[in-house]
């Protein structure tokens, strides 16, 4: 993990990046103190699993939930 400043950063951010893409992560300091990391973008664009996770049994939804009824599409059209 390598460590810059604000300044090195905006003046190396095309190396910075390239290094991230090879896996690496880069912190950059203000003052000599840490604010923030340059990590790799992970797109995740794989479904989320209903049903999992903290909230587990305590939400559920409607069979019905996608059908819109014609007296409520009705409001919305001419």
């Amino acid at each position: 993990m390598q460590i810059t400043n604000i300044s090195d950063a905006k003046a190396n951010l095309s190396k910075l990046v390239e290094k991230v893409l090879k896996g690496e992560e880069i912190i950059i300091g203000k003052a000599g103190k840490p604010v923030t990391k340059l990590v790799p973008y992970d797109l995740n664009t794989s479904p989320r699993e209903l049903g999992v996770g903290h909230w587990h049994g305590q939400i559920w939804m409607a069979d019905d939930f996608d059908e819109l009824p014609e007296d409520i599409l009705k409001l919305f059209t001419w």
